[in-house]
């Protein structure tokens, strides 16, 4: 069966309830909201529109492997909710920090939070540096954010030992891990893995870096 959100955004219900589970409708749900009002309020653009829940929910969810088997997670820019408020519903257990600095992306995120009744996530109006040495998670996630050089300075000093920061990145993260490489060993990463994850079974393959600290 296939169902479709507002503007012909097409779930593939059978595959997506296989990936995310339990938190399917919750995510189904979070799309709708987001291709109703995610143009209106700047989050995407009308391009994005067409590949919302493959491309953007269904990707955020690559990063759910990788997660602790408990403790806390803090996504870094998480603007429109990709992938925090999509992990935050996959893992109902973790404590989640949504970290967001423009007011506009805020107040969505405060709104997602009451809409789909996330117990387990809160919204810091602040760029990651502001939190370094207040907030210490398990593992930080961050899509779209920066190069991997400049977001390892802003994320790794939230990550907790043994923790690991999770950033999803393109075609060229190998590079963008060579590029890394002695900033993320003078923050105390002492292993870096790339990982492949086909979602669909498509061959469109998101990239996970999983950046470990000692």
């Amino acid at each position: 069966m296939n169902e479709q959100l507002p503007d012909g955004v097409a779930i593939d219900d059978e595959r997506s309830r296989d990936i995310l589970g339990l938190a399917w409708g919750g995510a189904a749900h979070f799309a709708d909201l987001l291709a109703q009002e995610g143009e209106l309020r700047g989050l995407i653009g009308p391009r994005e529109l067409p590949k919302l829940w493959t491309r953007h929910v269904l990707n955020s969810a690559a990063v759910a492997q990788f997660l602790p088997s408990e403790g806390s997670l803090a996504d870094v820019g998480s603007g429109a909710g990709l992938p925090g408020v999509v992990l935050a519903l996959m893992r109902p257990d973790l404590e989640v920090h949504l970290i967001e600095p423009m007011q506009r992306r805020v107040e969505w995120l405060l709104e997602l939070g009451t809409e789909l009744d996330l117990d387990n996530v809160t919204v810091h109006q602040v760029r990651a540096e502001e939190l370094h040495g207040r907030v210490s998670v398990d593992a930080v996630t961050a899509r779209a954010v920066a190069a991997l050089d400049k977001l390892a300075r802003f994320c790794l000093p939230l990550v907790a030992p043994g923790g690991s920061l999770l950033a999803q990145k393109g075609q060229r993260a190998q590079d963008e891990v060579a590029k890394a490489d002695r900033v993320l060993h003078k923050l105390g990463v002492v292993e870096v893995t790339v990982h492949e994850v086909d979602m669909l079974g498509d061959g469109d393959v998101t990239r996970v870096v999983e950046a470990r600290k000692r």
